[in-house]
């Protein structure tokens, strides 16, 4: 891998669906994963739509990478789909298992610095938090660990390949004041948590092109992601088995309890809208409920 040009990586995380309401705990508290329904986490997809706007834009190289199971390679099919990346990484261990976001973000940390052959990384992307987790801690540990600026909740972003700077816009909260929008430049390497928000906008008709292109390039890819994918225990790793999984979390999980499911109290009713006379009755009911009726 060339050192002018840019290396983007992106750390992904296989979550449970929990819209299909099947999840499974260990009991020790936490997630049966062999047993719970898993995606590509939503906010793992955002960050791999900014993988692809530096891929399309800039020509980057991009590499993903996440620590799970090996089910987790299915969530490295779906984000190679999304960013068109010439290398996945799987860090896979049962040293791992029932890691806490400290721990966690020590295996990313030493999986990143073996990416691309141990080429640096320019810029690191991540989702803004994990739906079985919402804590938002991962990325900026995996930031503080590397040595690298931390950059939360970016909304959009550019780079200046000459310079090697990064300019980003992105929601921040003071006291006292609504939402607003910062812009701030920092010079690469950084690691940027992607905002909800984000959308990737190619302006040209170039760039349309050359997406076009690179989707087309990362489906047929993603159809043989195996080729792609390197596998990474705990020694491959270099890591100390005393700062990852339970050991090396400060975590500790007392008691799961399951959410129970609503009741669902509402009833439809299917209106066919061709005959007039069917709508009279809707329109009565909307009129009273309006009223309080």
């Amino acid at each position: 891998m060339k050192q002018d040009l840019l290396n983007a990586a992106v750390i992904i995380k296989l979550e449970p669906d929990f819209s299909e309401g099947n999840v499974s705990y260990n009991s020790d508290g936490t997630l049966n994963r062999a047993e719970t329904k898993n995606i590509l986490g939503p906010h793992s997809a955002i960050a791999c739509n900014a993988a692809f706007y530096c891929r399309v834009k800039y020509g980057a190289h991009v590499s993903i990478g996440t620590m799970g199971p090996p089910i987790a390679e299915s969530a490295l099919k779906q984000a190679q789909m999304l960013s068109d990346a010439e290398e996945l990484n799987l860090y896979s261990d049962r040293l791992f298992a029932g890691a806490d976001t400290l721990a966690t973000a020590q295996v990313l940390k030493n999986g990143i610095e073996k990416m691309f052959g141990g080429n640096k990384i320019d810029i690191v992307f991540s989702g803004h938090r994990a739906s079985d987790g919402e804590t938002g801690q991962t990325g900026p540990q995996t930031a503080w660990k590397l040595g690298y600026t931390f950059l939360g909740n970016v909304i959009d972003f550019d780079i200046d390949l000459d310079r090697k700077v990064v300019f980003a816009k992105r929601l921040i909260s003071l006291q006292g004041m609504d939402t607003i929008i910062e812009e701030i430049e920092s010079p690469l390497p950084v690691f940027i948590t992607i905002d909800p928000s984000y959308r990737s906008i190619f302006n040209s008709i170039s760039q349309r092109l050359s997406a076009n292109t690179f989707s087309k390039e990362a489906k047929k890819h993603s159809q043989d992601y195996r080729q792609y994918l390197k596998i990474f225990d705990s020694k491959k790793l270099e890591l100390d088995p005393k700062l990852v999984g339970l050991p090396g979390s400060p975590t500790i999980v007392y008691k799961v309890e399951k959410i129970p499911r609503a009741k669902t109290s509402r009833k439809a009713q299917i209106v066919i809208p061709s005959n007039p006379n069917n709508l009279t009755p809707v329109i009565e009911k909307i009129i009273q409920t309006v009223r309080g009726k």
